[in-house]
């Protein structure tokens, strides 16, 4: 379905205002006009959308909207599968963690986390479930911190106490991070953001700007890089996506400043490049992304890895990126698709085969919020 006409055009007003009231670089959506590109510089593409949300490309990937799930969130960021295939997800800005049914939608509130502060671009963000325990990724009164809660037959459809397991994540107004995920391996992995003060990527005694790996407990997990730390990677600007493909290999998506931003492939102890490289840059000691974008066509916050493609939700972009994949390199130029169908799109969760989960972000206070906003699409992806 396409949002309605008047919608977009109140969006295109408050892009205008965005543009001619705010600088560039400070938040999740960059106002202002990527500088011109050429066909070269840029790895992007964009197919077609039909009326029925269905999109077919030159490369051969498609994807179908076979229906919305729920709808009514308010604020939605973190989502994760349960075992029996409901779905959590998590309100920024409420606090709140729902329960929805994944046949029927029906959403069922477990109420609010205590502890959080949102504000800004913070609040209660990524979700990740594992033996029992939900975890979640959340700004505090000092700090952004990964805590637990215990949920299932015991609790019923009731959190218990929310536990910390990682504090110490500098929090700022920007640039939070906030995805967690648990790997192949079975640690919990988590993207967090410099906070707007640039230096902490590339300071390695900070959890800021990076991505960590820690066990579900929340100590350094055996084999990472550097001895008694939690942190995996760094140089990063603010990591919004982590995904792993068959071969377990870890992908990560965020966000640029000004110019591009980026899909890489993390390898444990690497350099990303932030602040002293923005893109594809070849300077030496830094990992150059895999693909990138202007910062206009994305915004990236969750990827998933589904039929042998990365699969990105773009916030500004408005669109869900396809970037195929073969082993560890791109097999193609990256698609587009859904551009402005359900506006701005936050998450993307692999539900099995070629089925995806995505979640729209139009009432995080930077979008138009439509009838029905926000809502759980479900798709179908080859």
């Amino acid at each position: 379905m396409s949002r309605p006409a008047v919608v977009k055009a109140l969006w295109g007003a408050a892009v205008l205002v965005l543009v001619a009231g705010c600088s560039s670089g400070g938040t999740e959506d960059r106002p202002g006009t990527a500088p011109p590109t050429s066909a070269s510089a840029t790895a992007s593409a964009s197919g077609p959308a039909s009326p029925s949300g269905s999109a077919t490309v030159p490369a051969g990937g498609r994807v179908t909207v076979t229906g919305t799930l729920t709808e009514g969130l308010k604020s939605p960021w973190g989502l994760a599968e349960l075992p029996g295939g409901d779905l959590l997800v998590s309100s920024r800005d409420e606090r709140t963690i729902t329960r929805v049914d994944g046949r029927t939608g029906a959403k069922t509130p477990l109420g609010e986390v205590p502890g959080v502060v949102p504000g800004g671009e913070g609040g209660l963000m990524g979700l990740a479930v594992r033996d029992g325990w939900v975890y979640a990724y959340l700004t505090a009164e000092s700090d952004n911190r990964i805590v637990r809660m215990r949920y299932g037959s015991a609790e019923g459809d009731r959190l218990g106490a929310p536990q910390p397991v990682l504090t110490g994540i500098p929090k700022g107004i920007v640039h939070n991070g906030g995805r967690i995920a648990f790997g192949p391996d079975r640690m919990l992995y988590a993207g967090t953001g410099e906070t707007g003060r640039t230096g902490l990527a590339q300071d390695r005694e900070s959890l800021g700007g990076k991505i960590l790996r820690m066990t579900p407990e929340g100590r350094p997990a055996p084999g990472n890089p550097f001895p008694g730390s939690v942190v995996y990677s760094y140089g990063h600007r603010n990591v919004q996506g982590i995904a792993w493909d068959d071969e377990g290999r870890l992908w990560a998506a965020e966000f640029g400043q000004n110019t591009w931003d980026e899909l890489n492939l993390v390898e444990p102890g690497k350099n990303y490049g932030w602040p002293e490289a923005e893109g594809r840059a070849g300077k030496a000691g830094f990992v150059d992304p895999v693909a990138q974008w202007p910062t206009s066509e994305a915004s990236p916050s969750g990827i998933a890895y589904a039929r042998g493609a990365i699969w990105m939700a773009g916030l500004r972009g408005e669109r869900l990126w396809r970037i195929p994949l073969s082993g560890a390199e791109r097999s193609g130029d990256p698609e587009a698709f859904l551009p402005e169908e359900y506006g701005r799109l936050r998450t993307v969760l692999a539900g099995g085969g070629g089925r995806l989960w995505l979640v729209t972000s139009e009432t995080d206070g930077r979008g138009t919020p439509g009838p029905g906003d926000d809502r759980i699409l479900r798709l179908e992806v080859s």
